[in-house]
């Protein structure tokens, strides 16, 4: 609890990004906005492929070494695996550029410059792949607030001011992608810091490369590689997908309107990349004695993203039209997809962390097996829907897919581990917070538009509420006082 409690105040620096959101589209323009969404989320994507899935595959292998020796064996091999291929990708992108930037659309505004943005912004693939693969290897010592600061906080504050002084300056396309590069390249030297904080960078330098650890990495990394593409495809792909499909400006606001739902409805993931983040270790360590010490822990987790992520969800789906009062007019259009992947995100709190743990338990077939079916899911949710709205049938789209994903993986740890959440009190808590969330829905999601300070007030009173009474009738009395001095304040331990 103390370690989630560090990464949830650590990732409330993403709540910088969703003021510096509608920043940028203000800036910058909803067109402009959504052509540099689309770059980053290919940035995003590649990354994932190209880093073969080290950054997970050293959950396991980091943990579970034997030595301090083959720890950094470990993180220099993972290292070498995952930087060398992002490095030939970007000289091979720069080299292309004209023929890549072809595959986008932009507004006319922001067409002639395209290709430059291009090939400068093919170098934030290898500098974001160090940042991922550097915190990931401080999350396998179980250091979670540093890794987390870094990429959330420090990245996002420098971004935002790069991109206002380039805003001055008059710099509009290039402004944003500049001001990317900047933030992504201070990270990188940040990350390679945090490295220096949790491991011998002289160890490190003359660690052997082990052969044993090098099949292991690889066989873990492939094993986990479709799973971890699938979970970055449902955020990053839909974005490019809509640039690509729509044709000029039209894909990029598309891209834009997209990428702003997204923003929004990933707040909620403060919680649930917490536990995640935290459960995933320790899986890794309890799975090499009994796999049943797993359950108590998941159990918790479980109820208490429910606790959470279901009223924070909640929250975000009714306050969808004033958040948006914050972008200009055009932006407007995103509210029913903000509703969409925010109650999405609800609903797969209940499974809890289950996708971590499977992928420490089973990071071979069961992973790649889900993510190949979630995708499918998506790909026809997205093509059964699209004659409507493009945006709209991605955000069903995704939100269908990301669920099969998520209760397939809870499906198969109960199948093949006896590893589950169900234990009391998980019913009775379902059915206390998926209820009352139902009730305060029906009571303030299709009323007459109340004033707007009262739109704004009655749904924030609702969801503290809500929270509060899963925090005092779902948790246990001894779960309770995990929360510690929290708890107590908040009279959670009254008997």
């Amino acid at each position: 609890m103390k370690s989630a409690g560090v990464v949830a105040m650590a990732r409330l620096g993403a709540l910088i990004e969703a003021v510096a959101q509608p920043a940028y589209v203000w800036m910058f323009g909803l067109a402009t906005y959504g052509i540099y969404m689309a770059l980053w989320a290919a940035v995003n994507i590649v990354s994932n492929v190209a880093d073969l899935a080290m950054t997970s595959a050293m959950q396991r292998a980091i943990p579970q070494a034997t030595t301090e020796e083959r720890a950094h064996s470990a993180l220099k091999t993972a290292l070498i695996l995952g930087m060398v291929p992002s490095i030939v990708i970007a000289i091979g992108v720069s080299l292309f550029a004209s023929p890549v930037a072809a595959m986008f659309n932009a507004a006319p505004k922001d067409r002639d410059s395209l290709v430059l943005a291009v090939t400068v912004f093919a170098w934030a693939l290898p500098m974001w792949t160090f940042v991922e693969l550097a915190t990931s290897a401080s999350r396998a010592r179980k250091a979670f607030g540093p890794e987390v600061r870094l990429r959330i906080f420090w990245e996002q504050i420098v971004r935002l001011l790069m991109a206002g002084a380039a805003w001055l300056a008059g710099w509009m396309t290039m402004g944003l992608i500049i001001a990317h590069l900047a933030s992504l390249a201070i990270t990188a030297l940040l990350g390679w810091r945090l490295l220096s904080r949790y491991y011998d960078v002289r160890l490190l330098i003359r660690a052997p490369f082990d052969r044993e650890v090098f099949r292991d990495l690889l066989a873990t990394g492939f094993g986990i590689l479709p799973a971890n593409i699938a979970a970055r495809a449902f955020s990053d792909v839909p974005p490019l997908l809509l640039n690509m499909m729509l044709p000029g400006a039209a894909g990029a606001s598309a891209a834009g309107l997209f990428g702003i739902a997204r923003k929004i409805a990933s707040i909620p993931l403060i919680v649930r990349h917490s536990l995640h983040y935290v459960i995933q270790p320790l899986a890794a360590e309890q799975a090499m004695h009994d796999k049943q010490h797993i359950n108590p822990i998941y159990g918790f987790a479980s109820r208490l993203s429910m606790i959470l992520l279901l009223p924070m969800s909640l929250l975000l789906a009714l306050l969808a039209g004033p958040i948006l009062l914050l972008f200009p007019p055009e932006a407007a259009a995103a509210a029913p997809l903000i509703v969409v992947l925010t109650l999405a995100r609800g609903i797969n709190s209940i499974a809890g962390p289950a996708n971590g743990i499977l992928q420490m338990l089973q990071p071979r077939i069961l992973p790649t097996a889900n993510a190949v079916l979630g995708i499918a899911v998506w790909a026809l949710v997205t093509w059964l829907l699209w004659n409507g709205n493009g945006a709209l049938a991605m955000a069903w789209g995704v939100a269908c897919g990301v669920f099969v994903m998520e209760w397939l993986a809870l499906i198969e740890l109960w199948h093949t581990d006896r590893i589950h959440p169900f234990a009391p009190p998980f019913a009775a808590g379902l059915g206390l917070m998926g209820g009352l969330t139902l009730l305060i829905w029906a009571a303030l999601g299709s009323h007459q538009p109340f004033p707007l300070w009262l739109d704004i007030v009655l749904p924030i009173v609702a969801a503290l509420v809500l929270v509060w009474l899963g925090l005092r009738f779902v948790l246990t009395a001894r779960e309770r006082q995990s929360l510690g001095r929290i708890g107590t304040r908040l009279g959670l331990n009254q008997p």
